[in-house]
């Protein structure tokens, strides 16, 4: 029974993961995108360039704040990640229990 419901479980966390793999995407290149402009903004020189990477940093955050769907997607992922490791343990205690009934 407890294996039955794991599985379901990381049937249900996958559907949800792909459902939300698109927003996940975006979120990844908007991080991205924020974090190169962050860079180039503390190396640029010149007042002009600050301010055009600071306009940089602020579409990526303001593309990321717009992906909110994707943190459902993470959570997907992360419980799909302890139930498969909570599967593989449920495993190996299964296949123990046999080998000690030898």
């Amino acid at each position: 029974m407890k294996t039955f419901l794991l599985v379901s479980l990381a049937v249900i966390a996958s559907i949800i993961l792909l459902a939300n793999l698109g927003p996940m995407i975006m979120l990844v290149i908007s991080v991205v995108i924020a974090y190169y402009g962050v860079k180039r903004f503390i190396l640029a020189d010149t007042t002009g360039a600050k301010v055009g990477w600071a306009i940089v940093v602020l579409i990526g955050v303001s593309m990321s704040l717009s992906n909110i769907p994707a943190l459902i997607g993470i959570v997907a992922l992360v419980v799909l990640y302890y139930s498969f490791k909570k599967y593989q343990e449920e495993k190996k205690r299964q296949d123990y229990l046999e080998w000690d009934n030898l």
